[in-house]
């Protein structure tokens, strides 16, 4: 197949595809996918929508989906139903000759962008001429490649929700302060998980470029990019209340993106991963109300119908980047590849995928 450069695509999902039947859709994907066979593999995020979900050849959290891109040396398409930090890191750690595609460009993610490469740097010029050599950058795997990259360049590392705390142990041990970036709330219930109190904890403002503290520098072991993610932040601890007082046999399981309070207020706090695997393993007949994204929540209460599983937050909404990949999308990405066209292909520049590289390894030689 010679494939066309990415500039060649259309940028506007064609009209006829909000005309065809979701039957039409999925007959064009199904017989697309079969075509291709081993050459693609298609990567679902946990939070997508099951219309998308049901043709991922591996579900699973942003991490985890791109070890298995770098692990299946034979696809030669990645497609990734996620949002773009997920595709930057499947293209850092696949081979140069595989391709990622992520399906609409439009998937983004609002945490992510909370920290860019200028206000990166702006920031650690501020807090080096403060705390001179003491820091240690980690950043959430959700995060931009630039800032994976930043991070790698200045001996620190990445991190997931599953393996935060044992993150932070380790960057402890290398300086005396970490600046974590971009999530505040996972930084923040993390290092207090760990016996940092909060007092020995600042925030950075990216956007007044100062730092938020009402403690002596010289005590001051965390510093918390102020970021977070707009799903998880929905969360308020007057939603537990009311399931403490209308169903107080209900267990609330939250995602630690969730704020301090929620967090401490909860009955469970971890990863996608934990959250999915505490309720397989749960009672049957048990009550569970979650704290995460509501696909990953309706997808649970159906595979669990023994248990009764509800959000924390009935009336939240599905992660709005996250749904931007849609059955239409993924029928247009795929069309485009079979006519030999690479639909919105994801390519770290060289240089930053080396520095992100080493970040993302320091991590893994840890996990």
């Amino acid at each position: 197949m010679s494939l066309l450069t990415a500039f060649q695509a259309k940028k506007t999902l064609p009209d006829h595809y909000r005309t065809m039947s979701i039957g039409e859709k999925e007959a064009r994907i199904r017989a697309i996918k079969q075509a291709l066979g081993s050459r693609l593999l298609i990567l679902g995020h946990h939070y997508q929508r099951d219309e998308v979900i049901q043709f991922a050849d591996i579900t699973g959290d942003s991490l985890q989906l791109a070890q298995e891109a770098a692990a299946t040396k034979n696809a030669e398409f990645i497609l990734f139903c996620g949002v773009h930090f997920m595709a930057e890191t499947a293209d850092i750690l696949s081979t140069p000759s595989q391709k990622v595609i992520l399906p609409d460009l439009r998937a983004g993610c609002s945490m992510a962008d909370m920290a860019t490469a200028a206000q990166t740097e702006r920031a650690w010029n501020a807090l080096q001429q403060q705390f001179g050599d003491t820091i240690i950058p980690l950043t959430y795997v959700n995060s931009t490649a630039e800032i994976k990259a930043f991070c790698g360049l200045n001996g620190g590392a990445t991190v997931t929700s599953s393996n935060a705390k044992k993150m932070v142990e380790w960057a402890l041990k290398e300086k005396q302060r970490i600046l974590f970036l971009p999530d505040q709330h996972l930084g923040r219930n993390t290092a207090y998980d760990l016996g940092v109190s909060l007092k020995e904890m600042a925030i950075w403002d990216p956007i007044k470029e100062e730092l938020e503290t009402e403690t002596p520098m010289d005590k001051i072991k965390v510093i918390l990019w102020k970021g977070h993610c707009s799903v998880h932040e929905k969360f308020t601890v007057e939603q537990i209340k009311e399931f403490r007082q209308t169903s107080p046999e209900t267990k609330i399981i939250v995602h630690p993106e969730c704020t301090h309070e929620v967090v401490q207020q909860a009955d469970y706090n971890g990863s996608t991963h934990f959250i999915i695997e505490t309720l397989k393993k749960a009672d049957s007949g048990s009550k569970w109300a979650v704290g995460t994204e509501m696909n990953l929540v309706n997808r649970l209460a159906k595979e669990h119908s023994d248990k009764e599983i509800v959000s924390l937050n009935p009336t939240m909404c599905p992660c709005l980047t996250m749904n931007r990949i849609d059955l239409d999308h993924l029928c247009w990405s795929l069309e485009q590849l079979e006519a030999g066209v690479l639909h919105h292909p994801i390519c770290v520049k060289k240089e930053t995928a080396t520095y992100a590289l080493l970040a993302l390894n320091r991590m893994l030689e840890r996990a």
